[in-house]
């Protein structure tokens, strides 16, 4: 099997180098791997490191949180964090963060692998949900660093449960030191295959979006755009998203749109669907009065969504309507603001559980959702100061959910501690 996958990795490079001549996203993590080795030998060669690995750029924020409380506790050591999507190092490469070296992670092969490896001193190493490479974790593991995987997400039909996926398996159970589970149903579908070195701790991106209430949120225009009407934010939009944009512009004039593209893109289409709106790169002080009398704000630059979210009455999250995947909700829940998606999100347990708390819906189409909204903003403007509003009832819960979590980072921090200093 071991011989199968070596395969698969080579076919799989193969592949992305032939799409690489037609796709931009995949150019760039072809040719940005080239420079990860000059990288980490620029910046931390022979250098004790805590390691980082994410997917993508939703991973990198589940496993920030843990790797900055790893820091405080080693304050001496550098830290590594690589990707294997360029949707998370492109925009994380931009950013100031801690990390003393961010680059694509290497192709999985023996020798590429071994050559990355060497030229630092791993500490420790995690990584993030569920992104294995198994020529990096055997090499890891051979050099006695202690590897966990945090925010772990096991779920029926991955390859561990499959009949060909025995070595697969057999693979974590040599190599993975331990796993902190997101849910109680991971951990034990982790424990039918004898993964049994865990904990479950919960999902860290709670910890990080609870960060959010104690900075300064303040985004220039936004209160002079909202002019004291109900605002509802379109973030990380896809055409579904869109679509619904489009019928509450109608339904309901008076309240006020905010659409982040989850591809800036798509900023020219959206333009045309709303000929009348606003870019946010075009403000100036001289355009306050005419916000105030705008319906639509389209955000055409990266790094705000987290902060408009805290302006808004009503979130509609992109992703879930097709299977592009559910972007992030909690960002938006953390401030008790209620949120709407699409019905696809099974690699998305918080979805499910903020359903349950009544701080989100999720709809089959757009068309359910556009008529739910309409309706749900109508029914907050004509309630009584005195009543209470299903659009503040369901705030209230979104908040209470999201901040009566579990410290998950905390959890799993002592417990690398107590597994460090017993070695």
């Amino acid at each position: 099997m071991k011989s199968i996958y070596n395969l698969f990795v080579h076919l799989m490079i193969f592949g992305m180098k032939v799409f690489s001549l037609f796709d931009s996203k995949t150019k760039k993590g072809v040719r940005g791997r080239k420079e990860s080795l000059k990288i980490v030998r620029g910046n931390i060669q022979g250098q004790k490191v805590l390691w980082m690995h994410a997917a993508s750029l939703g991973e990198y924020e589940q496993g920030l949180p843990v790797l900055e409380k790893l820091k405080e506790q080693f304050p001496e050591h550098k830290t590594l964090v690589t990707f294997f999507s360029p949707s998370g190092y492109e925009n994380v490469k931009k950013r100031k963060q801690i990390a003393d070296a961010v680059c694509y992670l290497p192709f999985d092969r023996k020798k590429d692998v071994k050559d990355f490896v060497s030229s630092f001193e791993t500490e420790i190493f995690f990584t993030v949900k569920y992104d294995y490479w198994y020529n990096l974790l055997e090499e890891l593991k051979n050099r006695g660093v202690k590897i966990y995987v945090i925010s772990a997400l096991f779920y029926e039909h991955q390859v561990f449960f499959e009949s060909y996926g025995k070595w697969f398996a057999k693979q974590l159970r040599q190599n993975i030191d331990w796993f902190f589970h997101q849910t109680i149903k991971s951990q034990a579908l982790a424990k039918k295959i004898g993964l049994t070195n865990s904990t479950v701790s919960g999902d860290t991106r709670f910890d990080r979006v609870k960060q959010f209430l104690d900075r300064d949120n303040h985004l220039e225009f936004i209160e002079e755009f909202k002019a004291g009407q109900k605002l509802i934010v379109f973030g990380s939009s896809w055409q579904a998203e869109e679509d619904i944009a489009q019928v509450v512009a109608k339904k309901l004039p008076k309240t006020k749109l905010i659409i982040a593209s989850h591809d800036l893109h798509r900023v020219p289409h959206l333009q045309k669907l709303f000929p009348n709106a606003i870019l946010y790169s075009s403000l100036t002080n001289s355009h306050i009065p005419e916000l105030s009398n705008s319906q639509t704000l389209i955000i055409d630059s990266i790094g705000k969504l987290s902060k408009l979210y805290s302006y808004a009455d009503l979130a509609v999250v992109g992703g879930g309507f097709h299977s592009a995947g559910l972007h992030n909700i909690l960002e938006a829940a953390v401030y008790g603001v209620p949120v709407i998606f699409g019905n696809q999100y099974k690699k998305n347990p918080e979805a499910d559980t903020l359903i349950e708390a009544k701080g989100a819906k999720c709809f089959d189409d757009f068309v359910a959702a556009s008529v739910f909204i309409t309706e749900l903003i109508n029914k907050d403007s004509q309630t009584e100061d005195e009543e209470k509003s299903f659009l503040k009832q369901m705030s209230e819960n979104a908040y209470n959910f999201v901040n009566s979590q579990p410290d998950a980072t905390e959890i799993i921090v002592k417990k690398i501690l107590n597994k460090t200093s017993s070695t």
